[in-house]
C-alpha cells in the first residue's frame, strides 16, 4: 500500500505492507542508514527519530500509524552545525557511536519542548536511550552546554 510520508522536510511516497515498521522503512525502503537498529522492542532507543517533534521509536512504530513530519538524525542538521551535534563533539560524548543518533533525537526533542532542562528533565527524557559504553554523564553535560548556547555552565 502506498504511504506519503514528510521525511526531513522532502515528500517521500513507500509501498509497503501496513505492519512494516518505521526503522525498515527508513533504512530500506529509502536507503537512509543514519536510524539504527538495536533491540528491535523498543528498548534501546537507538532506533529514536522524531514524528510530530515527538521521540519515537522507530522499530516499534508501525508506517500506517505515521501521521506527522519525521526527522532523522540527518534531518537534525546537514552539516553538523545543531547545537546539540557541536556540544557532543566538543565534549567528546561519543565513543563508539552507535547509540548517539538515538541519544540526540531524544535530546533534540527534549530541548525543543523545553529549552532550559535540569537534570531530572534530562534523566527523564533520556530514560531509555542506552548506551552501552557508558557515557550518560557527558550526555548530561552535552544537554546542558547546547541549552546554554553552548556556553558552559
Amino acid at each position: 500500500m502506498p504511504y506519503k510520508l514528510t521525511v526531513n522536510g522532502q515528500s517521500k511516497t513507500v509501498d509497503t505492507p501496513p505492519d512494516m515498521p518505521l526503522l525498515w522503512v527508513l533504512r530500506d525502503v529509502l536507503n537512509m542508514k543514519g536510524t539504527k537498529f538495536g533491540c528491535g522492542i523498543g528498548q534501546c532507543g537507538a532506533c529514536t527519530v522524531q514524528i510530530g517533534g515527538q521521540a519515537r521509536r522507530a522499530c516499534q512504530t508501525q508506517i500506517s500509524a505515521v501521521n506527522a513530519p519525521i526527522t532523522t538524525i540527518e534531518g537534525l542538521s546537514a552539516d553538523g552545525s545543531h547545537p546539540l551535534q557541536k556540544a557532543w563533539l566538543e565534549l567528546d560524548v561519543p565513543q563508539c557511536g552507535y547509540c548517539q543518533a538515538g541519544q540526540l533525537m531524544s535530546a533534540a526533542a527534549l530541548l525543543a519542548s523545553k529549552p532550559k532542562p535540569t537534570d531530572a528533565d534530562i534523566d527523564q527524557a533520556m530514560t531509555g536511550n542506552v548506551c552501552r559504553c557508558g557515557t550518560y554523564l557527558r550526555i548530561r553535560e552535552a544537554i546542558h552546554l547546547a541549552a546554554n548556547g553552548g556556553r558552559k555552565a
